[in-house]
């Protein structure tokens, strides 16, 4: 195969692109002896599938869960972090097994179980897969491992409860139906001895709060029924694994022992920064494919007047997944949308069959909404050579076990820097050498990063960031756990100081009852009902094929209204369907087979009402606030435009509900004194100032935060009526808040600093998507005024010390 890098360049025709190139050092494996206490059988196992020696610190931390300490894992993707794991939890089954069946000994009470969670069920079928395969090797026979999630039928349920050593689920499987069903869980609990969470990292913000207190509730029951078991997280590399694990699991970080130091070996990795052209002018106002995922293409070219707007990142990855299939490449390309997904595999076969009839059935999408069937299809493909490429969103940044690629493609920052690495890692794994290509989407930060290469190789990780004590999480998790067994007061330190307070409270409101011997549920329906995990505000919305009837796949309740929308096109394996209802009782959106020429954007409107002040500090006139709002949202209407050219061809308008969510939010005011100052009183644009100042803020405040621009919300306004003047908000785009707006209130002159070196920086004539268009804007990024933010925000940070 010829260099992958060469082919992609064309011939030193898209060299200009390159902003930066940085070619990551091999690093050479160091072996450790197997443990003593290591089961024989399995060692032989691990020797038959080719691991003859294993790298130090799978020793180190499987000899710490040995030993009973809680232990996270925290080293690169592909390291094998699960032998880590799977060693001692294995061991110990199979130990207890063999103990409960020798003559002469009295059967043991117990017998050894393990609890595995992830975030998805892809992984956990994944790891099962992988499993099966170590016993086989093995030879054993008396290790019982089982799946069991939502799709597991009853009749398997029971096999599980009844038999299985191992389990494999999901903390939405615990919250739902293990914990609350307890008691018929008792043998499992009772012999727990193991609890894995892999890919702990993705457990931040609202759902890393959501975990933290499902693992406490899992700590609480299993102790009840006499277990007491130890916890493995295997991570990627964060900042502080330990204080991260300490927090997720409610123990203190001197309980838990942390492994960082990689011993796995690594090829050269090349990563390569790259910004898509300039492209001939266009319309400022239309939709950033990037995100939204309907390819622009990239115009006529000749003599047309170049804009200061670059190519979509989506219909440059297409290019560039293309070029490399052509050339023999096995290709992971992560998108930041699913139907951005849809669109890179959908362009890059169109690309490969007019270059080879037939070649662009190696392509193929993957994300989030398919059936089960569909992704477990596209995995065994991907891994069996049967598709060369896969075009999809993060589902894939997860530790599924696909091997052997020659490059990554990364359309858009992935939101944290763990996200990047995490991607980065799929190339080149089991030691070869491998090609990484992050393509910047017009976005003030994909812009900041692709031209300060310090932001990506000499930055640390960040931290897992997340609140186990944000009441809105933890007060239907404590409902939950009274609903299990009835809350006694020694039981409250486990859920955290703020946990007395929140019990008065829920009492207050009728949730649970306070008797003497503690708190209880007295309601008829299930507790587990209050809260879901994933945030999704309801149950997901079911996209089912009206002429029929069959199931395409799922859209979370709050981007329904959005999507799915009546008149909407839905994308599925480049198949086109329009939207011919949507019963949001129902949570079912109809569809129809449609070969349309169009894409839809839909238009929404969002408030913000100050309910309260939690924090506030002035400067000068200037007045900083964090606090809990609510933010209300409605979709209004949506446009058409036509692909690829990308021109409006009509819409129609929308009855949709609004949509309030309580959450928390920094803001930050300009009362008329700031404005007279960055001269906005005499002829400026006030709204349009403070609207480009909020979309650049948003932009800009994950680089600072553990959070990418999808978590965050914003609202502007010349005149507010909780403030009394100009006020730009940012919130938190979870119930009750996740962290990151705070961040933005204890960063907030440094934060707007960013901002406004990112706005007076980018070289665009009246804004851009790279400083203040936003691809998730409401109000088709209109008005804004991108010299009159610069102008406010040297006002508003000139009272700053």
């Amino acid at each position: 195969m010829p260099d992958l890098l060469d082919v992609l360049l064309a011939g030193g025709r898209r060299a200009d692109r390159v902003t930066h190139v940085e070619h990551l050092p091999p690093r050479e494996g160091t072996v450790a002896d197997w443990p003593s206490w290591a089961d024989p059988d399995l060692v032989a196992g691990y020797r038959a599938l080719g691991v003859t020696r294993p790298w130090r610190h799978q020793v180190t931390a499987a000899d710490a869960a040995w030993s009973g300490r809680h232990t996270v894992l925290a080293t690169s993707t592909g390291s094998g972090k699960s032998l880590a794991f799977w060693l001692p939890a294995l061991s110990a089954v199979r130990a207890e097994a063999a103990a409960a069946g020798r003559p002469g000994q009295v059967a043991a009470s117990r017998r050894a179980t393990t609890l595995y969670l992830c975030p998805t069920k892809a992984l956990a079928a994944d790891q099962l897969a992988g499993l099966e395969r170590l016993l086989v090797a093995a030879g054993t026979r008396d290790v019982r491992v089982a799946t069991c999630d939502g799709d597991t039928d009853q009749t398997e349920r029971r096999w599980v409860r009844d038999h299985a050593d191992v389990v494999l689920t999901n903390p939405d499987f615990l919250h739902w139906s293990l914990l609350p069903q307890h008691a018929r869980w008792d043998r499992l609990l009772r012999g727990l001895r193991y609890v894995v969470v892999d890919e702990a990292h993705a457990f931040r913000g609202v759902f890393g709060a959501h975990v933290a207190a499902v693992l406490r509730r899992l700590r609480r029951l299993a102790e009840h029924h006499g277990g007491s078991p130890t916890f493995i997280l295997a991570s990627a590399t964060t900042a502080d694994p330990a204080a991260s694990t300490a927090r997720l699991v409610g123990v203190p970080p001197e309980d838990v022992v942390a492994v960082a130091d990689d011993a796995s070996p690594a090829g050269t990795r090349t990563v390569v920064l790259w910004e898509p052209p300039l492209m001939p002018g266009r319309d400022p106002f239309a939709p950033d494919d990037d995100v939204d995922g309907t390819e622009g293409g990239p115009g006529a070219g000749g003599d047309a007047p170049m804009s200061s707007k670059h190519r979509t990142a989506t219909a440059e990855t297409a290019d560039l997944l293309a070029d490399a299939v052509a050339a023999g490449a096995r290709v992971l390309a992560f998108t930041r949308s699913r139907r951005a997904a849809e669109s890179v595999a959908a362009t890059a076969r169109e690309h490969l069959d007019e270059v080879q009839p037939g070649l662009g059935r190696g392509v193929a999408a993957y994300r989030g909404g398919y059936l089960p069937e569909e992704r477990r299809a596209l995995e065994a493909g991907i891994r069996g050579g049967d598709l060369r490429a896969l075009a999809t969103t993060n589902a894939l940044e997860l530790g599924v076990d696909i091997s052997g690629l020659d490059a990554v493609l990364i359309a858009g920052w992935p939101g944290t820097r763990v996200s990047l690495w995490q991607q980065a890692g799929r190339a080149g794994r089991a030691g070869g050498d491998g090609l990484v290509v992050l393509v910047a989407r017009e976005d003030p930060l994909d812009t900041y990063v692709v031209h300060h290469p310090e932001a990506v190789f000499g930055a640390p990780v960040e931290a897992t960031v997340f609140d186990p004590e944000n009441p809105y999480v933890l007060g239907p998790h404590l409902c939950a756990a009274a609903a299990e067994l009835p809350l006694r007061s020694p039981d409250l330190a486990l859920f955290g100081p703020s946990t007395r307070g929140l019990l008065d409270a829920l009492v207050e409101q009728e949730w649970l009852r306070r008797r003497q011997s503690g708190w209880y549920w007295t309601h008829a329906e299930p507790a587990s009902r209050l809260t879901d995990l994933r945030g999704a505000g309801g149950e997901p919305v079911r996209v089912v094929e009206a002429a029929t009837g069959r199931l395409l796949g799922t859209v979370d309740a709050g981007a329904a209204d959005a999507s799915v929308h009546e008149g909407a096109v839905y994308v599925h394996q480049g198949v086109t369907f329009v939207v011919d209802a949507l019963d949001l009782e129902a949570s079912v959106a109809l569809v129809s087979a449609r070969d349309v020429d169009y894409r839809t954007w839909s238009r929404w409107l969002t408030t913000v009402d100050v309910v309260q002040v939690r924090a506030e500090r002035r400067a000068g006139p200037v007045t900083w606030g964090f606090g809990d709002v609510d933010v209300t949202s409605q979709v209004l209407d949506y446009a058409k435009r036509r692909v690829p050219d990308m021109s409006p061809i009509g819409g129609d308008v929308l009855d949709l509900p609004p949509r309030t969510l309580r959450t928390t939010a920094v803001w930050w005011t300009a009362p008329e004194p700031v404005l007279a100052e960055a001269g906005l009183l005499t002829g400026g644009d006030v709204p349009g100032a403070l609207h480009a100042a909020e979309h650049a803020s948003i932009g800009l405040l994950p680089l600072l935060a553990t959070c990418d621009r999808w978590d965050l919300g914003g609202v502007s306004t010349a005149m507010h009526a909780d403030t009394g003047c100009a006020t730009v908000f940012v919130h938190d785009a979870y119930p009750g808040g996740a962290g990151f707006a705070e961040r933005g209130f204890a960063l907030g002159a440094d934060w707007l600093r960013a901002t406004r070196e990112a706005i007076a920086s980018c070289g665009c004539a009246g804004g851009c998507p790279a400083c203040v268009q936003s691809p998730k804007c409401g109000n088709g990024n209109n008005p804004l005024d991108k010299t009159g933010a610069v102008a406010v925000l040297d006002a508003v940070l000139a009272h700053e010390d």
